[in-house]
């Protein structure tokens, strides 16, 4: 289920990851809940949080964007991909 790039609004991404996150983790976060800091997912689950936004939404996370924060909560993770999906699509508009 590839979202279609730049077609991704945040409310959809919140809901497609809070989906996976429940499957994975049994436990359905709030958008806004830290979820390294409740435990819901460790650092070693953060990898795979990577390899999933990577594959599902159609973007690269590298560099500055693989900090902690940006998977720290299902609504900044939401932001990571919708930020990611604009610059691509941007610089394909050039």
């Amino acid at each position: 289920m590839t979202a279609v790039q730049g077609g991704t609004d945040g409310a959809t991404v919140e809901k497609e990851l809070t989906a996976f996150l429940a499957e994975q983790t049994g436990t359905e976060p709030a958008a806004d809940q830290d979820l390294f800091a409740t435990g819901v997912i460790s650092s070693m689950f953060a990898l795979q949080l990577v390899v999933h936004l990577e594959d599902e939404y159609d973007i690269e996370i590298v560099g500055p964007e693989l900090s902690m924060d940006n998977f720290r909560s299902v609504r900044t993770m939401s932001a990571l991909v919708l930020r990611l999906q604009d610059a691509d699509t941007g610089s394909r508009d050039e």
